[in-house]
């Protein structure tokens, strides 16, 4: 199982946070799109370092269209020396339209066509093919030697899909080399859910599970003190309740009896009540969407819930901690703990 990390947003820290994280033995770094562009970063941690892989984790897909992703995508790829990830997702239909004031339609099938469209682009600069994809969302026919970038020395880069939903992950398997797994998943809806329609999507392409890649950053409390550990506990509550109050993500709780706490945490959202939103969710709730344990029994907690399932862990802490703590953790991946 690789073991990957976060850049942070800060491009004045962002050549800091890859070096450091590839000195730790991490094997890749997440940049995600929320209040700052997610490339920037990844374009300064390709200068400054060497072997790390370098994702975004997620840019948005819908307000770009395909060649503005491809183009981004191939520069990234060959200044990287072949270790960009593009990790793309679709928000949800209210950001699309009223934050971006872009177009929000069948999302999946949106989705796929975009992903499709983009390799067509990608393929005709490597292969010299004609550009002439035409689509139901997208329509690609014209492609002039001056702005076709020709071949890239390191291939196409890996696209990894940000998916909950059974459609989305179904999509994933068939046009994407990778699933961005979403942080509010639980081992029984990987199992039940995410992994039947993953291969339901492998198998419209004649994929096999060993070509693909599942990317899944995991909820953890821990902590090296009892204050640590309450502080830990108390932020993960807060962002279980985050997610748990978006109406898309309501199958993963009905999936355990919890679907009517979903509107009652939409409901609290809308107020404000944060706080009181993460009060709501019980210790049941807490375990069976994160890790806990002191911090050494972080690697075999992952291992025993996911171990045969993901091939590569996040650890996702909204809070503070020491960075120390954490590579102890990573250690412990490293030697199989």
């Amino acid at each position: 199982m690789k073991v990957d990390g976060g850049i942070g947003f800060d491009l004045g820290g962002a050549v800091r946070n890859a070096q450091e994280a590839e000195a730790a033995g991490y094997d890749g770094v997440w940049s995600a799109e929320t209040a700052h562009d997610p490339f920037f970063p990844l374009l300064l941690a390709a200068e400054h370092t060497e072997r790390i892989e370098l994702g975004t984790g997620i840019a948005v897909a819908f307000p770009r269209s395909p060649m503005h992703l491809a183009g981004i995508g191939w520069d990234l790829q060959a200044y990287s020396k072949g270790r960009f990830l593009l990790g793309l997702g679709s928000q949800i239909r209210a950001h699309i339209e009223k934050r971006f004031s872009a177009t929000w339609s069948k999302p999946a099938s949106r989705m796929r066509e975009l992903i499709v469209a983009m390799r067509t682009i990608w393929s005709s600069w490597q292969e010299g093919t004609k550009l002439d994809f035409r689509g139901d969302f997208y329509s690609h026919t014209l492609m002039t030697p001056f702005f076709n970038p020709g071949p890239n020395a390191y291939g196409t880069p890996k696209v990894f899909l940000a998916a909950v939903g059974e459609r989305m992950t179904e999509v994933a398997g068939e046009v994407c080399d990778g699933l961005l797994a979403h942080g509010f998943t639980t081992e029984a809806y990987m199992h039940d859910v995410t992994l039947p329609a993953l291969e339901r999507g492998l198998a419209k392409a004649g994929k096999k599970r060993s070509e693909f890649q599942i990317s899944c950053p995991t909820f953890v409390v821990t902590g090296t003190s009892e204050e640590e550990v309450t502080a830990a506990d108390k932020a993960v509550r807060q962002q279980i309740a985050f997610y748990g109050s978006t109406p898309a993500y309501k199958g993963v709780l009905e999936k355990h009896g919890w679907g009517e706490l979903q509107p009652e945490l939409n409901r609290l959202s809308k107020q404000g009540e944060w706080v009181e939103m993460g009060a709501l969710i019980t210790d049941e709730i807490v375990g069976t969407f994160a890790v806990i344990g002191e911090p050494e029994e972080i690697p075999k907690l992952i291992l025993d819930r996911y171990g045969d399932v993901i091939d590569r862990v996040t650890f996702y802490t909204p809070y503070k901690s020491d960075p120390e703590r954490w590579q102890n953790v990573l250690a412990g991946f490293k030697t199989g703990v």
